[in-house]
């Protein structure tokens, strides 16, 4: 979206009511609603990339951000008309809007349409910026609540925001004495201060909760709140004590750091519940045996086969995350079949299951996506749809060749996204409402770019060449796919549909396609609970590999997806473009033909032991091969276009397990690990930007991050998760332990790149490397070279799903202001994480020093 700045200005507008309100320097102000305020449409562009522009921020960066007063212009516009800073004042319902009368910021004539989609949009046009202050009369903590925001600067620290007005981002924020300065990205906002008197809250208004099922063992449940630290030291020895029908549980809860808040595991008893409905448990907050504060929530109790919710831990990061389920209708000791429900934007993942009348031949199992807008199915998205699959099987124990994809909307993407991606786990599957690809239809962070003519763009984009579902259609070939989708539907329109199927119409063989008449986006239970659409699943079935002998699979990147069948494409000869596999397996021959796959594993577990074997492939001389074990894999490598036998690959190497992209860190239980060996500023930055992707992580992952000083960190203590590391070498004690042995080194004032160098405190940088004591975890580097370079990184777009970042990526704080002029390198490290200039592209214009 395009969202606008607003910076409160209540010393210029509203200072009155303000020092009404604090009579006293040991009074505690009451709650203060924000009222009046400045917006001006900056022009700010974030989306699904690496780069932005954000020019509010880049004069916050750089100390040339003039204080905004009324009719103050800012800068010009793209036409070179002025923009200037206008007063809004709150509504009825306390939003902060500009008034139909706004004549936008050139004076030319906008209606209301345009300006809401100036100010809204995300991608084609530009955003806006505010400014508001606070006069405080003491130094102070408050809780900032601001709705309808993307994130918020607080006398210069950034912030998360709450773009879709969800209501419980509670940010702890330290006012000084004096005028205190709110910049926040975001229009139709709503914004206030609240003064606690405590240092610590207990937040229950986003509770992660499993219900209590009726009849079955309820002793040791688990759900999860959000702790707010309000204090300025961190919160140790903290205990969570439930209480619920009778029944006490207490939790030992992890570190809260100064100023932020986490999301919290704990444990309660719902034994005594014996009635079904929403039952209150009662939660107090507890640091040496003092109560700091308490709070109720409400778990429901549901009866013996209807709908429930059921959490479970998560690998990515440790939280506490939940699925739902509708449970299968009648009892049988045969194995049954499984549906995965993926939902739309802004649904839950109970409410999902509970569109859909239990069915007597399956489970369905609704994944949550981690928010119910959460990552479009992409990214962490993808990762919490395959955890909830792997558990559901180990759960259910689902006959193998009956399970099944369907959803809805946002979901019916992730249907279209997952079904393409990963083919040999569905025996069929059922996109409803859905759009294809983030590309063409986007959402709240605007569509992919398409392309670019730039060579460093086309870097950067090439990162997201697997979300590009309109390039993976082969892959559907060996499924059924039913597409259902109302013709009036104006949310997704039904174009999308069509589009599908004229592009499947000659290739896939098995689609079946219905359009509701009249249908809009949805038109009743019956937008997915479709009777012909499971009757449809009921006749398919997934095939056992040894009847599979044809397979035809393409992949953008093998740490995603890897594998169809008995074949996998382990490493890619250029990273990120796509790769393909199609092969024949009859008798004892396999042939057949790839692209783009320098390493190729074949697994012969359905040829018996001393087997004779020929391999034939793209037009090579074919290679002799004798099985010499049951269940034997065969690698072979292509160098100088001549395929030949290889050795398995060293875990070193990357493959499936780890092939890079900078968000492949965010993962294996990460923890995020700040420098403090730096400059006050520095340090300063270092854990303020980690706190910012902390709070980002929880809002649209619902996540909950370890947050650790350099010197806390060790690799015995955390062997085998993942690191966020915020800094360089001058100023962070756990790079040498991480990176000593990275072609990219970056310390104050420098920064290196294989043979190339560039020089000055303006240098960001973002890149991904594999930890060397595992096998399976890498280090993301958020950093620069000075306070500008790292002011130049505080943006995060690498959370908005379905965004490329490469292995790395070396910019500028002009970078800022101008986009991806500014990106000075970027690119990937080949297979055995080394440094070619065939995987990079180098911004000619700003040459290196060597």
């Amino acid at each position: 979206m395009l969202r606008s700045f607003i910076f409160f200005t209540c010393s210029l507008l509203c200072v009155g009511p303000l020092l009404a309100q604090q009579t006293s320097k040991t009074a505690r102000p009451k709650p203060y609603s924000f009222t009046k305020g400045l917006v001006a449409l900056t022009g700010s562009r974030y989306g699904r990339e690496a780069i932005y522009t954000d020019p509010l921020a880049y004069q916050l960066y750089t100390g040339t951000l003039q204080q905004p007063v009324e009719g103050a212009v800012f800068g010009k516009d793209e036409q070179g008309a002025d923009i200037k800073w206008i007063a809004v004042t709150a509504d009825s319902l306390n939003r902060l809007r500009l008034r139909g009368g706004f004549r936008g910021n050139a004076g030319a004539p906008a209606g209301p349409g345009v300006v809401a989609g100036n100010l809204r949009g995300g991608i084609g046009g530009g955003g806006g910026y505010t400014y508001l202050t606070y006069p405080s009369t003491r130094e102070q903590i408050a809780v900032l609540d601001i709705k309808g925001n993307s994130n918020v600067y607080v006398n210069g620290e950034l912030h998360m925001g709450d773009v879709y007005s969800m209501g419980y981002m509670h940010i702890p924020v330290k006012l000084r004495k004096g005028l205190n300065e709110f910049y926040v990205r975001g229009v139709m906002i709503t914004a206030s201060l609240s003064f606690p008197d405590k240092p610590a809250m207990l937040a229950t208004d986003d509770p992660t909760l499993p219900s209590i099922r009726l009849g079955e063992s309820n002793a040791s449940l688990q759900g999860a709140v959000v702790v707010v630290n309000t204090s300025a030291t961190p919160l140790n020895g903290l205990q969570l004590i439930s209480k619920l029908a009778g029944k006490t549980y207490t939790t030992s809860l992890p570190v809260v750091p100064a100023l932020s808040s986490r999301k919290v595991a704990f444990t309660f008893d719902g034994s005594g519940v014996t009635a079904k409905g929403a039952q209150p448990c009662e939660l107090t907050l507890v640091q040496k045996g003092k109560s700091l504060d308490t709070g109720t929530i409400s778990v429901e109790a549901v009866p013996a086969g209807a709908s429930y919710s059921q959490t479970f831990i998560s690998h990515i990061d440790g939280s506490l995350q939940y699925y739902a389920v509708t449970p299968q209708s009648s009892a049988t000791t045969a194995p049954s079949a499984l549906f995965l429900s993926v939902h739309g934007a802004g649904v839950e993942a109970i409410g999902q299951a509970r569109a859909y009348k239990a069915k007597d031949w399956g489970n369905l199992v609704a994944a949550t996506n981690r928010r119910p807008r959460g990552f479009n199915w992409e990214d962490w998205g993808r990762l919490d749809a395959l955890e909830v699959l792997s558990i559901a099987r180990n759960r259910f124990k689902p006959d193998p060749q009956h399970i099944y994809l369907t959803g809805h909307s946002m979901g019916g993407h992730g249907t279209w996204f997952l079904g393409a991606t990963y083919p040999d786990k569905w025996a069929a599957i059922a996109p409803c409402a859905g759009y294809p690809t983030l590309k063409e239809y986007g959402s709240a962070d605007g569509v992919i770019p398409e392309t670019s003519n730039d060579p460093l763009e086309q870097m950067l984009l090439r990162a997201g060449n697997q979300s590009d579902v309109l390039k993976l259609t082969s892959n559907y070939k060996p499924l059924g796919v039913y597409v259902l989708h109302g013709d009036a539907d104006r949310t997704v329109p039904v174009t999308y549909a069509r589009q599908m199927r004229k592009l499947l119409g000659e290739s896939q063989p098995d689609m079946s396609y219905y359009e509701y008449p009249g249908g809009s986006h949805w038109f009743g239970d019956e937008s997915v609970d479709w009777k012909p659409l499971f009757d449809f699943f009921k006749w398919h079935r997934i095939a056992a590999d040894s009847a599979v002998n044809d397979i035809d699979f393409i992949t953008a990147n093998p740490g995603i997806s890897s594998a169809y069948r008995w074949a996998a494409i382990e490493q890619q000869i250029q990273p990120l473009l796509y790769s393909r596999m199609q092969l024949t397996r009859r008798g004892k021959a396999i042939t057949g033909t790839t692209s783009n796959v320098a390493l190729l594993k074949l697994a012969l577990h359905d040829f018996a032991v001393n087997t004779p074997l020929t391999i034939t492939l793209d037009g090579n001389p074919a290679i002799a091969y004798t099985t010499s074990r049951a269940q034997d894999t065969l690698f072979l490598r292509r160098e100088n276009g001549k395929w030949q036998q290889a050795q398995r690959p060293d875990m070193a190497q990357k493959g499936p397990h780890r092939n890079g992209t900078f968000k492949d860190a965010f993962n294996n239980r990460m923890v995020f690990v700040y420098g403090t060996k730096g400059t006050k500023e520095e340090n300063e930055w270092n854990w303020q930007k980690a706190r910012y992707d902390a709070e980002t992580w929880y809002y649209r992952g619902n996540g909950a991050i370890d947050i650790l000083a350099d010197t806390d960190y060790s690799l015995a203590k955390y062997t085998d998760r993942g690191v966020v590391l915020f800094g360089n070498a001058t100023n962070n004690a756990a790079w040498k332990l991480l990176l000593a042995d990275c072609p990219i080194q970056m310390e104050r004032n420098r920064i290196r790149v294989g043979d190339q160098q560039w020089q000055g405190d303006d240098l960001g940088a973002y890149f991904v490397w594999p930890i060397k004591e595992s096998a399976t975890a890498s280090v993301a580097v958020i950093g620069g070279t000075g306070v500008k370079g790292m002011r130049a990184a505080s943006a995060n777009q690498y959370f908005a799903g379905a965004s490329g970042f490469p292995d790395f990526m070396i910019f500028g704080l002009d970078m800022v202001r101008l986009g991806s002029k500014g990106v000075r390198m970027a690119g990937f490290f080949d297979n055995a994480w080394k440094l070619i200039p065939e995987y990079t592209a180098v911004n000619s214009q700003k040459n290196s020093t060597e």
